[in-house]
Parts: structure tokens; C-alpha cells; sequence
């Protein structure tokens, strides 16, 4: 084949999945809503008042975070809600913080309380609004954070469960505002897509690449039409009808997922429920990892769970990773002529979502350029996944090790 004609077809590929993608958020993307908008700064309108919220924080060796994250859910201007800490089997300070926070949650009254009527209405049920359970056996055919969320929805008490991370940060309108938006579409799921904190240019160029990934695989733009298979989970903020979760099995359903928080999304948007995922500016925040090879860290453990532990799946996905991210750089540069141009359509159709993703992040859309050494690291992420699970017969996650066969057979 001669290499003009090679160029054709190859730049026609990306510049149509390039394009094809930018033309889809443009129109799609304006219809997630964003409930850090005024129009959401209400209280949820249900007939009963506010619904009763679980909020579901497990936790294992969390000791740097987990003391801010439970202070700031203590001041949420919400009055309806219960948080359940687990202390996840951890060796550090973890379990005595929460204690130590639970202790003292009377001291911990939001802003909105500041009148003595207010603060006498709340004394009943401040005391005990933190409940700490403290876990110190994994039981066998359970991941170590499904069981800790497992064990925290059997005693939660809420219309909804709010599943978040211990290294998340709640600004105190932010649980109601996601509840008034859920009541008022009628929702079964909410996704608050959280404000990512980056101090350093190499995890702006990571983030940068992961978020232009997740919104050409992903389509968040799709979730809430009931005919798509697109779907969405977040660990900082999965909120869920108890009625919806109870009725998708709960985490039992889930108990060896890895991908615990995208396979919630999945079985509830597989069992026909509403599924909601919306933007939120800083109403929730979370600083992933330090520096770029902090994010290679973090990724190594999930990343090949994401093609379901099978390595020909994902040889075939570092490929086409190749083709997608670094084909517009490259062949812009080795073509000729007018055989640049669907290159050049793929490369501003990429620069676009660039562009796009700049008005709602912290990274600067000139990052764009970095795009070619993020798409590197991210192919190394794959490999050194792929190779540290087949290695090891399985993954060590938070000091515990599950075997390959009980992570297979796990899998939704």
C-alpha cells in the first residue's frame, strides 16, 4: 500500500472519531446540569421535607484525611442526614480519629446553626449524627472497601446512601443541593463529578489526558437517556435510592469489584433506574495523588480490571490507545501534502475538548500539547498493571492480597 494512501485511511479514522466526538460533546455536554448553579441553591421539594441521607465513608489507613473530610460532612447545612465512618481493618491512627471526631460531634455545628433555637433543635440529634463502625476481619469472597460499604448499608437508616472517599471535600451546600436536583428529576443515582486538586504541573497533564479520555469513552452526555448503555459511577459521590440500592443487590452483588463504584453505576443503569450525573464547580474537591507517577501508582492497581483481567483485551487496548492519542501527532508530521489534513481535523478536534474542559478545570488547554507524553505514561500504566497482576496472581490493595481467579469470578 502506498504510504499516501495509508495516511488517507489512517488520518480519515481519527480525524472521524476525533470529530465525530467534539460535534457530540458540543451539543451533549451543555445538557448536564451543574448544580452550583443558583437555580439549585433550594431546599429538595418532597412532601415529607427533607428525605433522611446515609452518607457511607469507609476507610482503611486514611489518617492524613480522613479527620477534615468528617469534620466538613459534620457542617453540612443539611438537617436529615447520618454519617457512618468505617475504620476498614487500618493500622494507623485512622480508627482513633473517627472516634475521636465522633466524640466531639457536638462541637461540629454547621454555619446555619447559629441561633440557639436552631442549636437546641439540633442537640438531639448531633451527639450521635457519626457513627463509627470499626471492622477488624475481612471475611473471605470480599474485597476489603465493598465490605466496609456492604456492612455500613446494612445499618444505615436513609431514604438515600451517599457513597464517598475519605479524602473527599464537602462544602456545606453541596449534599442539598444534590438532593433537591435528585428529587426534582425524579433520579434513582446521582454522580457529582468532583473539583480535582492539582498542585503540579505533571498531575494537570494527567488529569488533563484522563478527563479527555473519559469523555470520548464515557459520553456523560448519555447517561440519562434510558435507550443508551453509557453509564456512570464515582467513588467521591454516589448517591443512590436505598429502595433502587437494595434492589440491585446491594454491594453483595459487587463484593469482588474492583471497579466498585463505576459496577454500581453499571447495575443500576443496567436494572432500568433514572441515573444522573452532573457538575458541581467546587462543591465537592479531592486532591488523587502527587504528581503524575502518584497517578501511575494509583491506576497500576485498577487499570487492568478495567479490561477485565484478560491481557489480549488489553494488548489490543494499549494499541488502538496508540493509534487514537498519538496517530494525530504523527502523522501531521510524516504525511505530505493534503494528506495531513484529516490529521490536522483530528488534532483540533482533540485541541477542542481541550479547550473545552479548560472552563471547568484547572488546566490550562495549552496542556494539549502534552497530550503525546500523558498517552505514554498512560500505555506504561496499562503495562506495568497487566504485568504486576499476572505476576502476582492477583493485586495487594490496601495491604490485602486477592487472588486473580476470586477477582474473575467477582467480576459484573
Amino acid at each position: 500500500m502506498h504510504w499516501q494512501t495509508f495516511h488517507w485511511i489512517a488520518g480519515g479514522i481519527l480525524a472521524l472519531a476525533w470529530f465525530s466526538r467534539i460535534v457530540e460533546a458540543a451539543f451533549g455536554m451543555p445538557h448536564v446540569a451543574d448544580i452550583a448553579r443558583p437555580e439549585w441553591d433550594r431546599e429538595p421539594a418532597t412532601p415529607n421535607g427533607e428525605p433522611r441521607v446515609s452518607i457511607v465513608v469507609p476507610a482503611r489507613n486514611e489518617e492524613e484525611d480522613i479527620r477534615e473530610t468528617l469534620v466538613q460532612l459534620l457542617a453540612l447545612d443539611y438537617s436529615n442526614y447520618e454519617i457512618i465512618a468505617v475504620n476498614d481493618r487500618s493500622t494507623d491512627r485512622t480508627g482513633q480519629i473517627m472516634d475521636e471526631v465522633a466524640g466531639g460531634a457536638e462541637n461540629h455545628l454547621p454555619a446555619h446553626a447559629n441561633s440557639l433555637a436552631h442549636a437546641e433543635a439540633d442537640k438531639s440529634v448531633r451527639p450521635t449524627r457519626l457513627k463509627v463502625i470499626h471492622i477488624s476481619e475481612l471475611p473471605s469472597g470480599w474485597l476489603g472497601k465493598t465490605h466496609a460499604m456492604g456492612t455500613a448499608g446494612q445499618q444505615a437508616s436513609g431514604d438515600w446512601l451517599l457513597f464517598t472517599d475519605a479524602d473527599v471535600l464537602f462544602k456545606p451546600d453541596s449534599l442539598r443541593r444534590a438532593v433537591a436536583y435528585a428529587e426534582a428529576e425524579r433520579a434513582d443515582h446521582v454522580v457529582l463529578f468532583p473539583r480535582m486538586i492539582m498542585k503540579r504541573p505533571g498531575e494537570r497533564m494527567m488529569i488533563a489526558f484522563f478527563q479527555a479520555l473519559f469523555v470520548f469513552v464515557h459520553r456523560p452526555w448519555k447517561v440519562a437517556d434510558p435507550k443508551a448503555r453509557d453509564h456512570m459511577g464515582v467513588g467521591a459521590f454516589n448517591m443512590v435510592r436505598r429502595s433502587v440500592y437494595d434492589a440491585v443487590g446491594t454491594y453483595r452483588a459487587l463484593r469482588m469489584e474492583v471497579l466498585d463504584d463505576m459496577k454500581l453505576g453499571k447495575v443500576i443503569k443496567n436494572a432500568g433506574f433514572a441515573q444522573r450525573n452532573v457538575f458541581g464547580e467546587d462543591l465537592i474537591s479531592l486532591h488523587w495523588a502527587k504528581g503524575a507517577f502518584g497517578i501511575v501508582d494509583n491506576l497500576t492497581k485498577n487499570f487492568f480490571a478495567v479490561l477485565s483481567f484478560q491481557w489480549p483485551r488489553t494488548v489490543v487496548s494499549i494499541v488502538g490507545l496508540g493509534f487514537l492519542n498519538l496517530g494525530p501527532f504523527l502523522g501531521v508530521w510524516l504525511a505530505h501534502g493534503w494528506a495531513r489534513v484529516p490529521y490536522a481535523i483530528a488534532l483540533g478536534s482533540l485541541f477542542a475538548i481541550y479547550y473545552g474542559m479548560s472552563a471547568r478545570s484547572a488546566v490550562p488547554a495549552y496542556y494539549f500539547f502534552l497530550h503525546p507524553v500523558s498517552t505514554s505514561l498512560f500505555m506504561y500504566t496499562l503495562i506495568r498493571s497487566m504485568f504486576h497482576t499476572l505476576w502476582n496472581d492477583g493485586i495487594v490493595w490496601r495491604g490485602t492480597k486477592y487472588s486473580l481467579e476470586e477477582l474473575r469470578k467477582g467480576m459484573v
